[in-house]
């Protein structure tokens, strides 16, 4: 299967060729701040099956509450927030699903795991099947 997206303006696209991919959902502050939204939604795909096909992302560091570097990509003319690497997890790639093509955002239905359960706001319950992770792993 192949995951490709790109950002809203279409400066900077991307792929994966991943045969799967992980779905899971961020309810960190660091997601909440980073999307404006509630939580992320992302496709967890190995480093080595990600490329950028289109453009160059520019990218924002921050300390995140496993005490280790998130490195966030963004398009820097739309603003659309693109992709995740996380120390934490070494040799994965964290792409933001919204940016995703050919209505892969809803991740084929299916969440795997949702981390940092502990700050998902209160309007929102589990997803029904997911694994629940109060924090990060």
């Amino acid at each position: 299967m192949v995951f490709a997206g790109s950002c809203m303006c279409g400066a900077i696209a991307y792929k994966s060729t991943s045969e799967e991919a992980m779905g899971a959902l961020c309810h960190c502050l660091d997601c909440q701040k980073w999307t404006g939204g509630a939580f992320t939604s992302n496709a967890v795909v190995d480093a080595d099956t990600f490329s950028i096909t289109k453009g160059s992302p520019k990218q924002y560091d921050v300390t995140g509450a496993s005490g280790k570097f998130n490195h966030h990509f963004f398009c820097g003319d739309c603003g659309s927030s693109l992709f995740t690497k996380l120390d934490i997890m070494e040799g994965k790639v964290v792409i933001k699903a919204g940016g995703l093509d050919d209505g892969k955002a809803s991740l084929g239905n299916k969440v795997d795991v949702e981390f940092y359960c502990r700050d998902r706001v209160a309007y929102l319950g589990p997803v029904e099947g997911a694994k629940q992770e109060p924090l990060f792993i």
